[in-house]
This record gives C-alpha cells, sequence and structure tokens, in this order.
C-alpha cells in the first residue's frame, strides 16, 4: 500500500475509533513498501495528530459543509494534504497528485474533485486561511481548550514554551549500559559508524543523536550496550539510589527501561521485583532484560493488590513510575492531545493514590519510595505528594538535591523541552 493511502488509513483508526497512533502504527506499518514508506507513513501520522486542531479548522473553512459520515477516511486525506503543503519540503503539486491518486486507492473516486479542489484552494489562499484559524489560540497551538486552560493554571511563566516543546520533534536518546562500556567509550563508536551525537546535561548516561536512526543499526544494541531512553527517565536510578544487597520493587514498570537502568546502576541488588498488571507489556520487560543480559523477578499482576503477589518481604526502595496523563510526553505522542479527556485526569489521580497507599506497607523503615509521572499536571504531582504527606505520618519528604527541574512545595518538575529532557515529575518519600 501507497504511504499517503496507509497514513489515512492509520490516522482514520486513530481519529474515528479513538485509537493509540503508536499501536495502530506498529498493527499497520508492516504493509508499508519500503523503509523509505515506513518512514514517510510515520511522519505524516505523527505530524497530523500533532497539528490536528489546526488542520481540522482549516478544513471547517474550507468546505461548504461537513463530510457525511462514513468518510472519516476522506477527511484523514484531506488533514495529510494540508500537513504536506504547510509543514513538509514536498513539492505541491506531488503532495496534492498523491493525495488525490488514495482517494482511488480507498474507492472513493467520487472524492478526488472534492480533495483536489479544497487542496487547491488552500494553496490559492493559505496566508489569509491560517490567519484567520490561528485567531484562535487552540487551533494557532494545536492543544485543546479545556489541556490549554489548565497548562496555563499550573504554569503561567512557561506555558507558551511548553506549547512549543509539546509542538516540536523529540530527540532520540539512548542509554549506554555503563556495565558494559563507558559514555565517552560510546560516544567514539557511534561516530566511527557516521553518527553525530552529544551527552545529555544530566546524569551520566545519556548520549542525544542529531538525527534519528533505526535502533537495530545502533552500534552494540543487540549486544546490550545502549537502550533509547528519554533523559529524564534515566534520572529515576540515580535518585532511587539503591545499594549493593538491597530488595528493590519497581512497580508498573512495563516496558522495563528503567528496571534495566536500575540493575545496570546496582548490579548487586539482592532482588528487583518488576510489577506489571499486563502480560504482553510484561513480556516486553524480559525482551529488553534478555538483550541486556539482565536479570529480575517479573511478576504480572496489579501492583495495587499486594495480596495477590507479595511474599511479605519488605522492599528497601520502590520506584512507583505511576500511570498518569503523560502530558509530559505529548512531543513523542501527539495524539494524547486528541484521545485524552479533562475526565482522565481525576481517574488517574485515583488510580495514582490506590498505587500509593498500597504499596507504601511495603516499604521497610527508613527505605525510600520514588514517586515519578511523565505529567505535568500538578493535580497529579505535587498535590498528590502532599496529600500524601498529610495522610501518612511516618512519611517524609526526602529533598532533592540536583540541578534539573522546577523546585515544587514536594518534588521537582521538568517541563518537556527543558534540557532536551520529557517533561517529567520526581518527589522522594521516605518511610521515618
Amino acid at each position: 500500500m501507497d504511504a499517503r493511502t496507509l497514513a489515512a488509513t492509520v490516522l482514520t483508526d486513530v481519529i474515528a475509533a479513538r485509537r493509540s497512533l503508536g499501536a495502530t502504527l506498529t498493527a499497520h506499518l508492516e504493509l508499508a513498501g519500503s523503509p523509505r514508506d515506513r518512514a514517510l507513513v510515520q511522519e505524516l501520522c505523527y505530524g497530523v495528530m500533532r497539528w490536528h486542531l489546526r488542520l481540522a479548522a482549516v478544513i471547517g473553512r474550507l468546505l461548504d459543509r461537513p463530510l457525511k459520515p462514513g468518510n472519516d477516511d476522506i477527511h484523514c486525506l484531506l488533514l495529510l494534504g494540508l500537513y504536506q503543503l504547510i509543514y513538509m519540503r514536498v513539492p505541491p503539486h506531488a503532495a496534492i497528485s498523491a493525495t488525490v491518486d488514495s482517494c482511488k486507492v480507498l474507492k472513493k473516486s467520487w472524492a478526488t474533485g472534492l480533495v483536489n479542489g479544497s487542496l487547491r484552494a488552500f494553496q490559492r489562499t493559505a496566508a489569509v486561511l491560517l490567519a484567520e484559524v490561528d485567531r484562535d489560540i487552540t487551533a494557532r497551538t494545536a492543544h485543546p481548550a479545556w489541556l490549554l486552560d489548565r497548562l496555563q493554571q499550573a504554569w503561567p511563566d512557561h506555558w507558551q514554551a511548553l506549547l512549543d516543546a509539546n509542538n516540536r520533534h523529540a530527540p532520540m536518546t539512548l542509554r549506554v549500559n555503563r556495565c558494559r562500556i563507558g559514555r565517552d567509550d560510546y560516544l567514539a563508536r557511534l561516530r566511527q559508524a557516521g553518527y553525530e551525537a552529544r551527552v545529555a546535561i544530566h546524569g551520566s548516561t545519556g548520549v542525544i543523536l542529531e538525527k534519528p536512526v533505526d535502533v537495530v543499526r545502533l552500534p552494540g544494541f543487540a549486544d546490550g550496550l545502549v537502550s533509547v531512553q528519554d533523559a529524564a527517565a534515566q534520572l529515576a536510578a540515580p535518585l532511587l539510589a539503591a545499594q549493593a544487597g538491597q530488595r528493590v520493587l519497581d512497580a508498573c514498570a512495563a516496558p522495563g527501561g528503567k528496571t534495566a537502568h536500575l540493575l545496570e546502576t546496582q548490579p548487586e541488588l539482592t532482588e528487583l521485583v518488576a510489577v506489571d498488571n499486563d502480560a504482553d507489556r510484561a513480556k516486553r520487560i524480559d525482551d529488553n532484560l534478555r538483550r541486556l543480559g539482565l536479570r529480575a523477578s517479573i511478576v504480572v499482576a496489579d501492583a495495587a493488590q499486594p495480596d495477590g503477589w507479595w511474599d511479605g518481604r519488605p522492599f528497601d526502595r520502590i520506584l512507583l513510575d505511576a500511570p498518569c496523563s503523560a502530558t509530559g510526553v505529548i512531543r513523542r505522542h501527539p495524539d494524547i492531545k486528541y484521545l485524552r479527556r479533562p475526565a482522565d485526569i481525576n481517574a488517574v489521580r485515583d488510580e495514582q493514590q490506590r498505587l500509593l497507599d498500597s504499596l507504601w506497607p511495603l516499604l521497610g523503615s527508613g527505605g525510600m519510595l520514588l514517586y515519578a509521572t511523565c505529567s505535568v499536571l500538578p493535580e497529579e504531582n505535587v498535590a498528590q505528594t502532599a496529600w500524601f504527606l498529610r495522610t501518612h505520618g511516618d512519611a517524609v519528604e526526602r529533598p532533592l538535591d540536583v540541578s534539573w527541574g522546577h523546585e515544587c512545595d514536594a518534588g521537582r518538575q521538568i517541563l518537556p523541552g527543558e534540557d532536551d529532557m520529557d517533561g517529567f515529575y520526581y518527589a522522594c518519600l521516605q518511610k521515618a
């Protein structure tokens, strides 16, 4: 299947059926004819979801009336055509022609005139149309009104930079396995292979590639020398500061990046237990550990119901990378802006509290729980930490002596794009 038709098929699933972009792409990419086509499909799909609100607003001005039900694929073709004309370097005639041809592949030849006419009309009036659309801040920033309001309230001095970061491509960041190779040595191997890279500003394991590359082409990837992980996520293992001989729990552990980093950072743990409630995602933990030559006790269970899986032996350290709105990783998953709803925030907040309450008794006296999210919303972060400290008399905050992020009443917050990192929140809670 050609790239644009395949992209329209993927986007129809995401937009009309409200499915995850990443999962839908994974299921469809094998239909692409070549690596170049696969790359184009990904660029088109991620780009359309990144700018969906702005592109949809333009379509609303181009069409005299909405498309009839059952034509979501044609709507997606219009989105794809506009994305190419506004944001890509594809020659306009080629972008329009190829997008129109996809109508026939989708067996909707009747739409060829509509798509062709709409895209050519945009070409003629692009500056005027975009100026009209951009009067609406939700269209201009491509963020839904409810999320825009929350970000403005939470970060009055930073919300504009935050939105800009969300709409940019995230860098491809690697975590060097220092059990196998030093960071400087791995940088040298990258340069020998023709890849430009630099060290991450924070931490001792991060490497940021100047351009993304297929992981199988990375030097030593198959041998476990390196993994893909954002620099902010790489801060978890050193913050947890696990010591030799300790027993560690990684709750909500899939896909296993932090699990592996904990083992790489402290290979002399007595045991690391990795819990996740999804069997398929738990298998990814095992796959990642096998590639890296690491071992952990993997448990498929609800971490918030320890009676079903805990053996009664206390943990010295617990990492709770809690389920969240993922509003800190929108630049990597732009479909979050489309799929997430305000009610979802209350649901994940309740789940976070359930996990904190359930896991705290598993922590031994003097032990430490590291609470982490990839959210930028205070109700999931500093408010959760404050609630926990109020309701658990044996919990004290352990301040973070670090140079990154923003100091909060409890814990620290990284905003997307700061020092090339995703948006993350961390707080250390120690059992008195």
